[in-house]
């Protein structure tokens, strides 16, 4: 079973609101996922983005590819760093 992190799409027409989710690779974009580890609101001026660091960590640590997207966005806030440092520790 392939695992993803990807964005969830949520809010109204026009004004998306995206959650970021750990789910299997086959499941739909908007389906069923296995947990919700942080939030993304791209409307706001510096695109409001909240993660839970501890769980993506391990969710990666333990072999979950994270999205074009989602990659962009944990190196925005320094998470593929502290990825790279943990793997190198082991």
């Amino acid at each position: 079973m392939a695992v993803k992190i990807r964005l969830k799409r949520m809010g109204a027409k026009k004004s998306p609101f995206y959650r970021v989710v750990v789910a299997n690779s086959s499941a739909p974009r908007d389906g069923r996922f296995i947990e919700e580890i942080g939030t993304y609101n791209p409307l706001q001026e510096a695109g409001n983005f909240n993660v839970d660091e501890e769980k993506a960590l391990r969710w990666m640590l333990d072999g979950a590819q994270p999205s074009d997207t989602v990659r962009n966005l944990f190196s925005s806030v320094g998470l593929m760093e502290k990825l790279h440092n943990a793997k190198n520790e082991k």
